[in-house]
């Protein structure tokens, strides 16, 4: 079987998957959780897990952790057989939304107290306390208590107590959900740069999609305890597979209509009468078939002056600017257009023009709109 590298791309050196679940389900009493998952983690890949609340996600993670069973399926950790292991004998790393500290514990016990559990040496202890406090930057604070502490250094010693145990796979349960915005960001960076230094396979729940985008090889989307789309970050944004991934990642319009065979290509008709063409199909079309029509918000050029060229192979079409929002780094407008469908647009900061009631033109191109059929 041949492993993922961390690019997401198939490697050729033949080792088996770091996490392998096959067919995996789990009911809560008449609730289904998981319903048949399949999907494979590459050694060294940083890999997440993403969905709405209630998809499965966590449920999977404690799958993997040894911490619930499933009720169907096997769970193969480096292909070996773990689905029936207690956790403490699948050598897994755990980092906790709320941390998990030992409040009694100094830093350095906390470190140090998977080591312990599993008999190590104290001179190996020593040693690797050490290296992963002074790999999280907490070298010189080894004798505080965590409440000593801010949430972000809290964080780095879950995260660094889990990695002094050296494990097969180091799961992450949305750890940085209770930090602030700056703060977030900061870590998802020192996360990312740890594991690219160290090479541990990662497995990363999150709801948050511009997480999961930053920091992933790859990622996998739940809906309703299925996978809907696995695949790269680029993958998943620029080619959905469906209007759940392409309105779940990222923000983008959603157009119910009809679709249009002309020639070789496919339209799409509003029912308000606008026209559009799309660059790219997913499911099953029928002429004069239901359809949804997916466009970004950056795709798409709010020409107040009506001056810029239009795209190739794309539309402009009329509209009256009903919003104008400044987020600091964009303009968001939300437009109605002349057929009555309204859209959003973002837009340069340096370029602000145009306020709610003036009429102005949105240029679409073909290639930023994919098109669904009635079973995408």
């Amino acid at each position: 079987m041949t492993a993922i590298a961390r690019n997401g791309a198939r490697s050729e050196e033949g080792r088996a998957p770091a996490i392998r679940l096959d067919r995996v389900s789990k009911r809560y009493q008449s609730v289904g959780a998981l319903h048949g998952l399949s999907l494979e983690v590459g050694p060294g890949e940083f890999f997440s897990l993403l969905g709405p609340s209630g998809c499965g996600k966590t449920t999977t993670l404690r799958i993997i952790a040894g911490l619930i069973e499933p009720d169907e399926g096997r769970v193969y950790l480096q292909g070996t057989d773990v689905t029936g292991l207690p956790p403490y004998k699948r050598n897994i790393g755990l980092v906790f939304q709320n941390y998990a500290l030992f409040p009694h514990m100094t830093v350095w016990d906390n470190v140090a107290y998977g080591l312990r559990a599993r008999r190590f040496p104290e001179s190996e202890i020593k040693a690797r306390v050490e290296r992963y406090l002074d790999l999280v930057g907490l070298g010189s604070m080894g004798n505080r208590r965590p409440r000593e502490l801010s949430g972000g250094q809290q964080q780095r010693v879950a995260l660094a107590r889990s990695l002094a145990i050296e494990p097969v796979v180091l799961l992450f349960d949305e750890p940085l959900s209770n930090l602030d915005a700056k703060l977030r960001e900061q870590m998802q960076v020192e996360i990312r740069q740890l594991q690219r230094e160290l090479g541990f396979t990662a497995f990363y729940v999150t709801h948050d999609q511009t997480e999961a985008l930053l920091l992933s090889d790859r990622l996998a989307v739940l809906k309703n305890g299925r996978l809907e789309q696995l695949g790269t970050p680029e993958e998943l944004y620029e080619e959905p597979a469906s209007p759940f991934i392409a309105n779940f990642l990222g923000r983008t319009n959603l157009l119910d209509g009809i679709a249009v065979r002309q020639g070789d290509r496919w339209l799409f008709k509003t029912p308000g009468g606008s026209v559009i063409p799309a660059g790219r199909f997913v499911g099953r079309l029928a002429d004069g078939g239901p359809a949804r029509l997916s466009v970004r918000p950056q795709r798409l050029k709010v020409n107040v002056s009506s001056g810029e060229q239009l795209p190739e192979d794309g539309v402009r079409l009329s509209g009256i600017i009903e919003e104008r929002l400044y987020l600091g780094d964009r303009l968001e407008y939300r437009i109605r257009l002349a057929s009555g469908e309204r859209v959003a647009a973002f837009g340069p900061t340096e370029r602000a023009s145009g306020a709610p009631g003036d009429a102005v033109t949105v240029a679409i191109p073909a290639a930023a709109c994919t098109l669904f059929g009635a079973e995408a």
